[in-house]
């Protein structure tokens, strides 16, 4: 048996400032009452990028979706190298023949998001309450368990999805309590983002369209 080192979450840094933001009234809404809100109707139809990113599932052998509205100490990252591992241990399956769809909604989209981000906006919160300027959970973590972290899952097939309604909502916040333009923070998190992580509509659409595609829920967060 082991402990999971005690990651540290972007609660302080990240979520402190959208609570700061609420307390001295930046925002009249809630984050969490924000998220749910639709976007206008597209004119054009469905994303094609988003639709593209969803058609990569069917045809594979096990298929789970991960749902990380929180960062979890790392969690979203580690359940699904243990999902990937225990089928191929146990079913004679490889990485590839799998479909691990992993969806970062509501304060767990730091994950996504590159070093500069972290240590422009502050993201994260270091234990000596010093800002984190780096995104850990982009990297392998140190556990008995190779190919954790969010660059080594990718690079095997992994789909990670970013919440582009969280995206909107929380770099518009942290904008304003910046004195930033909210739709240049937003365009700079975008442009940012790990290589390779879709931007979906919004997290709850692609839980529910990850399960369309015949994806197993797990809840990551």
């Amino acid at each position: 048996m082991f402990d999971f080192p005690k990651y540290t979450t972007p609660r302080r840094g990240f979520l402190g400032k959208l609570a700061a933001a609420a307390a001295v009234g930046a925002t009249g809404f809630t984050p969490l009452r924000l998220e749910g809100q639709p976007e206008p109707r597209r004119e054009s139809g469905t994303d094609a990028s988003f639709e593209a990113w969803l058609n990569k599932i069917p045809g594979k052998k096990h298929k789970m979706i991960f749902d990380a509205p929180e960062v979890n100490g790392g969690m979203p990252v580690v359940w699904p190298r243990v999902w990937l591992n225990s089928n191929n241990d146990n079913y004679g399956t490889t990485d590839a023949e799998n479909a691990a769809v992993i969806v970062l909604r509501h304060s767990a989209i730091p994950l996504a998001m590159q070093d500069a981000m972290w240590a422009k906006y502050k993201l994260g919160d270091a234990a000596t309450n010093a800002p984190a300027v780096q995104n850990i959970f982009a990297k392998e973590l140190p556990l008995p368990l190779p190919g954790t972290g969010m660059v080594a899952l990718l690079a095997k097939g992994a789909l990670f999805g970013v919440c582009n309604v969280a995206i909107t909502i929380y770099s518009g916040v942290v904008a304003k309590t910046m004195s930033l333009d909210a739709a240049a923070v937003k365009q700079d998190w975008i442009a940012n983002l790990l290589p390779g992580v879709q931007v979906v509509p919004s997290g709850v659409l692609a839980v529910s369209r990850a399960q369309e595609k015949g994806c197993g829920y797990c809840f990551a967060g």
